[in-house]
């Protein structure tokens, strides 16, 4: 356990140690999770753990050092180590942004139901009977369920003077049903999250026998033609496509070591209509996202990365802040205490339009209407992303399912190419984000429904 006097035990050692780095900082965490996984109709894993640790992160002449650990009482010699390391590395001027120090609690979002209330039993009866739900419809070859929520306690100190306690929850759950005829194979999905409220993950059971059936039903769907189609993005997919395609291009550890994607993503470039408008920030309320510090102590905030079609700004930390000459905008994020952070995402948004579907799909003769997904990958400005649902779209109605299509294309020439936007929206808040072996991170993403032309969809 983290004991309660941390502030008066920590604030000494930063003070003598002070004149020895430039910056110092230390990170105290204790946590607790639990994790229910399923394959097929047998429980593969059902594992509650705990963990406390912590690290010290020290900056010398623009090196870094940085040490984890979970003995408290050496945290003075990890320190010196840190000091040590940064020493040996750093060869430069250290170029980080100074911050006034900040003393704060904050406490975890109050939930309509604890998942800390919510007897291990009570979670596992609950997954019994989705698992029974997805088995009932008839074509199922197997399945999967991956069940987690944890609580996290942090505290975070600096030789600025911050002393910083944080508390979150998480909940989070993923399933998904495959579906297999002769040498036809299918698969449907359904992920979701909240910031520590296990009602949200209730009361799925007709949703599931939906989505298994979906499964068993793309089997004797139609294949579509390869070629390129005006496309139309659920909320779902439309916010998987910015986070992967253009939110981590947007992240200033890669952008500022990469000379021509720097060239690429100058402020002030267009890249889109005056109607195209992406946010990312956690001071956005109440998402998976969402805190009121992140892991260096700078406040969270909204970043426009586009405003109005033209690029505006991009996700910082402390130190690539001061590197391109630009504010911290609270996006230092740390999986946990054995990393040290980096740029990441929170809530990646692309704003509503004021459009109605039914605008953005009224003059479309031929098209493909897309939802939710299941894979994809992205190189630098190149992405393919896999539709979990598709349907033709003719003469501005969505029409016969088919077989599930891929997107290809380049993120940029796609955003020149999006040109209606809905004035609904929807956020995605289930799985995780992955980045430099910190995975999943707690984050989310969300759209209106989108329109693009001319996109590259793949089929038979």
């Amino acid at each position: 356990m983290i004991e309660k006097d941390i502030r008066d035990r920590l604030a000494p050692i930063l003070s003598s140690n002070k004149d020895k780095a430039e910056y110092i900082e230390i990170r105290l965490e204790e946590s607790e999770s639990t994790r229910i996984m399923y394959r097929g109709r047998e429980v593969e894993d059902v594992a509650r753990s705990s963990a406390v640790g912590g690290n010290v992160r020290a900056l010398v002449k623009g090196g870094w050092g940085f040490v984890s650990f979970n003995d408290f009482g050496r945290i003075n010699e990890w320190m010196s180590l840190a000091i040590s390391q940064a020493t040996h590395v750093g060869k430069e001027k250290s170029l980080f942004t100074s911050l006034p120090p900040v003393t704060d609690r904050v406490l975890a979002d109050r939930a309509k139901k604890d998942p800390d209330t919510v007897p291990l039993a009570e979670k596992k009866a609950l997954l019994d009977q989705y698992n029974e739900a997805i088995w009932s419809i008839p074509g199922i070859q197997t399945s999967i369920i991956a069940y987690g929520d944890g609580r996290k306690q942090v505290f975070f100190a600096n030789s600025e003077g911050s002393f910083i306690e944080q508390n979150r929850k998480d909940v989070n759950l993923r399933v998904a049903a495959v579906a297999r005829k002769d040498s036809e194979v299918q698969q449907a999905g359904l992920s979701l999250g909240s910031k520590g409220d296990f009602s949200k993950i209730e009361g799925l059971h007709d949703e599931i026998r939906k989505m298994a059936k979906l499964a068993v039903d793309l089997l004797s769907a139609p294949k579509i033609k390869g070629g390129e189609y005006t496309v139309v993005l659920d909320p779902v997919l439309a916010g998987v496509f910015v986070h992967e395609a253009f939110g981590h291009l947007s992240e200033s550890d890669f952008l500022y070591e990469n000379p021509q994607l720097k060239e690429v993503m100058t402020l002030g470039r267009r890249f889109g209509g005056k109607h195209l408008n992406i946010v990312d920030g956690a001071a956005i309320p109440g998402l998976r996202g969402s805190y009121k510090y992140d892991d260096e102590g700078t406040p969270a905030r909204r970043t426009y990365l586009i405003k109005e079609g033209v690029l505006v700004g991009r996700l910082h930390s402390r130190e690539t802040a001061a590197k391109m000459g630009e504010p911290p905008s609270g996006n230092a994020r740390a999986i946990d205490y054995r990393f040290p952070p980096i740029v990441r995402m929170t809530n990646t948004i692309i704003e509503p339009g004021k459009a109605s579907l039914e605008d953005i799909l009224s003059d479309i003769q031929e098209g493909v209407y897309v939802k939710n997904w299941y894979g994809g990958t992205t190189s630098m400005e190149m992405f393919t992303f896999s539709a979990g649902e598709a349907y033709m779209v003719r003469k501005g109605k969505i029409a016969e399912p088919i077989r599930p299509v891929t997107l290809t294309g380049n993120v940029f020439s796609t955003l020149q190419n999006l040109d209606g936007i809905a004035n609904d929206i929807d956020m995605n808040q289930g799985g995780g984000c992955g980045k430099g072996g910190q995975f999943p991170l707690p984050v989310s993403n969300g759209s209106p429904h989108i329109r693009i032309r001319s996109c590259l969809v793949g089929g038979r």
